[in-house]
């Protein structure tokens, strides 16, 4: 059978969604999630975490918190920057 490897990291974070979910495995959670997944049917992303997650964002835009279009523009362009002079070509 083939193996997928994923960094501690990754795993940690799908273990805990394997386990959120009432999965019995990783390699369950995974095997579902791939199969179930596909460009008509998302609905599995979207689990109670993340949802919470985007009603927070959603209550911090609309209340004024956040980044304009033109200051994420501006943030990317200082980050490149950096990035640039810290890794010459």
């Amino acid at each position: 059978m083939p193996v997928v490897q994923l960094n501690d990291q990754v795993f940690k974070v799908v273990q805990q969604r394997a386990s959120d979910a009432g999965y019995s495995s990783v390699d369950a959670y995974v095997s579902d999630f791939l199969v179930a997944t596909d460009d008509e049917n998302i609905d599995q992303c979207f689990t109670p975490q993340r949802l919470a997650h985007i009603d927070k964002a959603d209550a911090d835009i609309n209340s004024g918190k956040g980044f304009t279009t033109e200051q994420a523009e501006k943030e990317l362009a200082l980050r490149r920057e950096k990035w640039l002079q810290a890794n010459p070509r």
